[in-house]
């Protein structure tokens, strides 16, 4: 039984890790944001794009 105690105490001041885990946790809100939100508004985005390309093909060199 002690050497349960001992072992859970250890582990419970064991923090090395924690911040790795807590920006893996950011890095994946975020990129679950970004493809929501491009999926979202992918039309729309291309339409900007497109437009923008015809614009500047169309002032020529």
């Amino acid at each position: 039984m002690t050497r349960f105690k001992l072992i859970s105490k250890l582990l419970r001041k064991d923090e090395r890790g924690q911040g790795m885990v807590e920006y893996s946790l950011i890095l994946a809100l975020v990129s679950v944001a970004a493809i929501g939100t491009l999926t979202a508004l992918g039309g729309n985005v291309t339409s900007v794009f497109t437009g923008a390309s015809n614009a500047m093909k169309a002032t020529g060199p």
